[in-house]
């Protein structure tokens, strides 16, 4: 795969049911007196790629960082892989998180951060280290791109190398962090087949959180709605079947791009 193309990608098809890999029950979200979101309920399942949905707001990203231990609930519980999602100094993390922005240090090159993972939690010695990177940009298709800043490189390009890192330890959960925002048509789409391809290939399950309508159809094989008025998750299930079938107008509003959906 080159830096400027990525496979193909088909469909994806729903995954038959497995393992539950995320379980969230009760959840409610806020800051002092503030409710966010109250009694979330879902579960994730292993293989799956899970899309958070919903309209500026209403606490998308919130919620990818009470899954992923970086804020603490007001009530409720989340199990990753049946364990509090903690994140500790002295413990590798067990999943790979790509931020909103990519979150490249700028003043290290493109292959010291994708490494910059392995070197913080492995005794791997540095060929080895060096042998990793190289795949892993490889598997993003970015090959012969370790020696560049993040600066010398396209938007897309960056957010590959986001990946590449939030891989370099093989989770088998990713977080993804509107992974297609600012990005071009065709880069986007080139990387909705990475993301497929991610999920196919190496069975990684994926949690994004996106507004974008064509994303969401390419890559999404579950997802759940929130809706900052009713605070809480107006929908749930396969985005295309909730595009074609919903009832519920915010949630058709949302799909159609018409004014009044899910805030």
């Amino acid at each position: 795969m080159s830096a400027a193309t990525a496979p193909a990608a088909e469909a994806p098809t729903t995954p038959a049911p497995g393992e539950v890999i995320v379980s969230v029950r009760g959840l409610t979200m806020g800051w002092g007196d503030r409710v966010l979101m109250r009694a979330l309920d879902f579960d994730i399942k292993r293989g799956e790629v899970f899309v958070i949905l919903g309209g500026s707001g209403c606490g998308k990203s919130t919620l990818q960082r009470h899954l992923i231990g970086l804020a603490e609930p007001m009530a409720g519980t989340i199990l990753v892989e049946g364990q509090p999602p903690e994140l500790r100094a002295d413990e590798a993390p067990r999943y790979g998180v790509m931020f909103q922005s990519g979150a490249l240090l700028g003043s290290k090159t493109v292959g010291q951060n994708v490494a910059l993972p392995l070197e913080s939690w492995t005794s791997l010695p540095p060929d080895a280290i060096d042998a990793v990177v190289r795949a892993k940009l490889g598997l993003v298709g970015l090959d012969g791109f370790e020696n560049h800043l993040p600066a010398e490189i396209s938007g897309g390009m960056k957010k590959r190398a986001a990946i590449a890192r939030a891989l370099a330890l093989d989770p088998s959960l990713l977080f993804l962090d509107e992974p297609s925002a600012g990005l071009d048509p065709v880069s986007a789409a080139q990387l909705d087949d990475l993301i497929i391809l991610l999920g196919r290939g190496l069975g990684v399950t994926t949690v994004v959180v996106t507004h974008e309508l064509a994303s969401i159809f390419a890559i999404g094989t579950n997802c759940i709605m929130l809706d900052r008025d009713s605070k809480g998750i107006i929908a749930r299930g396969d985005p295309r079947a909730l595009r074609d079938g919903s009832t519920d107008p915010r949630v058709r509003a949302f799909f159609h791009r018409e004014g009044g959906g899910a805030r």
